[in-house]
């Protein structure tokens, strides 16, 4: 036996400590018996698991997302910048996580999704309303996309509660004005749930941060981290255009929308406007 395999066998892990009789243990903590039993594939198909699991992961991790954006919004509402950053930052680190999941999914091939395709019936992502929720908070508010869970009370209610009240985008807005920025009085008090419309006043505003950092630097890596969320959420929709793409090509989407051009047309959705067009005029 050569020296190394010697070290190797040498090494022990069963003298740790550890506490083996336990109050509550790591599967307890977690609820993994009824997370681990949430995986029920409705066919016999091998890759039906895969495509389950990414899904559930991304709606864990839209959960996370919106546990964070809400209380970056709290704290911006109430002049606390500097926690926001920190929970900013760390709903982009996680859109990365989201991205690196249609990796994994397009080892799913066309073949092999068609075979359980039919068992999602009219199921469909777009359906997810924890990734309306994420969208109406961020600013891309619609009324008519609250329809589709009005057959789920709570979600519905949920959805029309953050449909009605100022996005994480307005809340930034109302920021500039008491920072003494000239914010105009009807992008301030308006109909929330409407769509915002860009504003030349607002990018005049955003120009004023960018044009003096020293002096605006708060406002500035504000603005930075929003198109930081921006940026990532626009990878998120084109990932997962081509990968639907890849797999069902044109096909229309389980949920009735067109699929690849529904999701084209996504792409040209912005939350931040002004924090783009500013870039131009700079």
């Amino acid at each position: 036996m050569s020296k190394s395999q010697r070290g190797r066998t040498s090494v022990r892990l069963d003298d740790e400590g550890v506490h083996w009789d336990q109050e509550m243990s790591y599967g307890q903590y977690l609820g993994l018996e009824p997370l681990l039993a949430c995986q029920t594939p409705l066919t016999g198909e091998h890759d039906e698991m895969l495509f389950i699991v990414i899904h559930q992961v991304s709606e864990l991790w839209l959960k996370q997302c919106l546990h964070e954006a809400h209380a970056a919004a709290a704290h911006i509402a109430a002049d606390k910048l500097r926690p926001a950053f920190k929970m900013l930052t760390r709903v982009a680190r996680i859109q990365e996580q989201m991205i690196q999941a249609w990796e994994v999914l397009v080892t799913l091939t066309p073949a092999d999704y068609a075979r359980f395709r039919d068992s999602l019936g009219q199921s469909s992502g777009f359906q997810s309303y924890q990734y309306r929720e994420l969208e109406f908070l961020l600013g891309n508010k619609h009324p008519g996309l609250v329809e589709v869970h009005r057959g789920h009370p709570e979600h519905y209610r949920r959805l029309t509660e953050v449909l009605e009240a100022p996005s994480l985008y307005d809340t930034c807005l109302q920021l500039l004005a008491r920072r003494g920025l000239a914010v105009p009085a009807e992008v301030l008090d308006r109909d929330w749930s409407k769509p915002y419309a860009a504003s030349p006043e607002v990018e005049s505003a955003w120009a004023e941060v960018y044009g003096d950092t020293e002096r605006h630097w708060g406002l500035y890596e504000l603005a930075e981290k929003l198109v930081d969320t921006e940026y990532h959420f626009q990878q998120w929709r084109f990932s997962h255009m081509k990968t639907v793409e890849r797999i069902i090509g044109h096909k229309p989407g389980t949920g009735g929308t067109s699929g690849v051009g529904y999701l084209s047309k996504a792409l040209e959705l912005t939350f931040f406007p002004e924090l783009w067009s500013v870039r131009t005029r700079m």
